[in-house]
Formats: structure tokens, C-alpha cells, sequence
């Protein structure tokens, strides 16, 4: 349960927000950005989900400026680690409004992947895109501020 101001909260982003999330899939996608392409990479993952009957991972997914960071909720295994700077865009999907996704540069590959994730609500998978964008002006704003004095 989010705070009424939880938007404008500032501490709780350093250190991480975390989200308990359904893992969907991923695709690779040709764009680093676009609601369009966005909207496509989502319908492929969302029908491909639905045709392996398998029971999703659910994950622990953790925003801050430095990224995304991806932990197994059963486990506690660190899936995956996602520097803020390969994130190249993340938005909550019009039609499947539960669905949170971003896009983000494989480190191995190089290639452009929407990762796509289920939440339990919209408004649970609205928070996370709104943290995501919090995280990028975070991050900037950091960037910034150690980038000034040179």
C-alpha cells in the first residue's frame, strides 16, 4: 500500500523501491523507444505467455538511479542487474493495463529487449513506471550534480 505522496518521496528511491511482479517474458524489439513498438513487443509476450501454460516467475523487482535490479521473490537469487543507462524506455501497456515493461541493451548481445511483467493491479504496474522515470531524473540529477564542479 503506497503513501498518498509517495510520488514525491525521494528517500525511499535511493535505496530501492521494490515491486513483486510476475515475470511475462521478453522479445527483442528494433526501436529503443515508441508506445507503438512498446504496445507490439507486449501483445508478442503476452500471447507467447499464454501459450506455454507454466507458472510465471514471480520476481522482486527494485528501482533506484542506478537501475533495475531483478531477484527471484521464492529464492532470493539475483536474476538480473540492469544499469539505468541501458534502460531506453518502460511504460504500462493501454490495453493490458497490468502489464509494466521496459527496454532495455543486453549487455552480452547488444540487442534492444522488452522485458514485460505482471502486476496483481494497474495502479501497482502505473507505480513502477512512475518510479522507473523518477529513477532516470534521479539519476540525471546526480549525474549532473557530479559532473558540475569539472
Amino acid at each position: 500500500e503506497l503513501p498518498d505522496s509517495w510520488a514525491d518521496m525521494q528517500e525511499p528511491l535511493l535505496e530501492g523501491m521494490c515491486f513483486t511482479l510476475k515475470y511475462l517474458g521478453m522479445t527483442l524489439v528494433e526501436k529503443p523507444k515508441g508506445e507503438d513498438m512498446a504496445a507490439a513487443a507486449i501483445r508478442r509476450i503476452v500471447a507467447t505467455a499464454r501459450v506455454g501454460a507454466r507458472k510465471f516467475q514471480k520476481v522482486i523487482l527494485t528501482v533506484s538511479p542506478r537501475g533495475i535490479s531483478l531477484q527471484d521473490a521464492d529464492t532470493k537469487e539475483m536474476v538480473e542487474n540492469i544499469s539505468i543507462y541501458r534502460i531506453s524506455y518502460c511504460t504500462t501497456d493501454k490495453l493490458q493495463n497490468k502489464v509494466f515493461a521496459y527496454v532495455a541493451q543486453s549487455q552480452e548481445s547488444g540487442a534492444l529487449e522488452c522485458h514485460a511483467f505482471l502486476s496483481p493491479k494497474k495502479k501497482i504496474a502505473q507505480a513502477v513506471t512512475l518510479t522507473v522515470a523518477q529513477a532516470f531524473q534521479m539519476a540525471l540529477d546526480l549525474w549532473e550534480a557530479t559532473h558540475a564542479g569539472r
